[in-house]
């Protein structure tokens, strides 16, 4: 199973010295991948939690790994398809693979959060009918085919848009969401399914197997089942029947529940240490949060230690 860590792009540590700094030791650590996220408002007066009131573009801030780092692969987990056009983020997308020299993967989302929506300009009704043709829009710009895209929701008219992903077809996209109508989604046209931040990890294999089932419905090969771990290292954090989170307690507790998620399908957990409060909080000492996410970074680095 792939392990990854989730970038600098939220609170204090969230600068663009640590991004140079954890994407290289991730890399160098043998991480297989590196993993940003997408949040564009905080409503005044919301109660949202602290890992999302300041956080940084999620595409921009990989362009920025991808020039320090080789051969590690950036994710996105996600960027939400209603807030920009097919158009822009195939653009964005194909530029980000040219640049990376092909390590992109994409992760879309539905979003959720009404004021986004309305700052966007965007409708949330329907969104989730929209995911699979805004998918098809972006693979019809990545062919280069230079065809007319037009669907029953977006219309691209004939035209190329290059450079072309170094990626063929194309960069591998992820679709996220919980419901089970995103999972059968997901394994219908995507390449993956990524887990949200609140997901209940303890039914991993019921998710995964919604995924595959719909994915082997439609004729194809299995497709990735990618967990955002939201670690909680040092203290067992407790569901509210009294049960342990999973991916809290000790390293070798997270390290064992890491290798139960593979026994259940799943094929790539990132660990993102910007959920953790003494981290991805914008009011705690930048310094304190480093020296975490490195201890972090560090104890549960993939098997094999340092590369190069």
């Amino acid at each position: 199973m792939d392990i990854g860590f989730g970038a600098p792009v939220a609170g204090a540590w969230a600068t663009p010295g640590n991004i140079a700094d954890f994407a290289g030791r991730a890399q160098r650590l043998g991480y297989r991948s590196l993993w940003t996220f997408q949040r564009l408002l905080v409503p005044t007066g919301s109660d949202m939690a602290a890992v999302y009131h300041s956080v940084l573009d999620p595409m921009v801030a990989l362009g920025y790994a991808a020039a320090v780092t080789t051969d590690i692969r950036l994710g996105v987990a996600v960027v939400n398809h209603p807030f920009v056009s097919p158009l822009l983020l195939a653009k964005q997308a194909a530029t980000l693979d040219v640049l990376s020299g092909g390590r992109l993967d994409l992760g879309i989302g539905n979003g959720w959060m009404e004021q986004e929506f309305t700052g966007s300009g965007a409708v949330m009704a329907g969104r989730g009918a929209r995911t699979e043709e805004y998918i098809a829009a972006l693979r019809a710009l990545w062919s280069g085919s230079g065809e007319r895209f037009r669907g029953s929701h977006f219309e691209i008219p004939a035209g190329k848009q290059e450079p072309l992903p170094v990626q063929k077809p194309g960069p591998p996209v992820l679709l996220g969401g919980m419901s089970r109508a995103a999972m059968e989604r997901a394994g219908r046209v995507a390449d993956g399914w990524v887990t949200a931040s609140a997901a209940n990890l303890s039914n991993i294999a019921a998710y995964a197997k919604v995924v595959q089932e719909s994915a082997a419905a439609a004729g194809r090969t299995p497709v990735r089942i990618v967990v955002r771990g939201v670690v909680r290292a040092g203290r067992e954090a407790r569901t509210s029947s009294g049960e342990r989170m999973l991916l809290s307690g000790s390293y070798e507790q997270i390290r064992d529940d890491v290798a139960w998620l593979g026994s259940c399908g799943v094929t790539e957990v990132f660990y993102d240490a910007n959920w953790d409060p003494l981290v991805g909080n914008p009011a705690v000492s930048p310094r304190d949060a480093v020296a975490r996410a490195s201890e972090i970074l560090h104890e549960l680095a993939p098997g094999g230690g340092p590369r190069g």
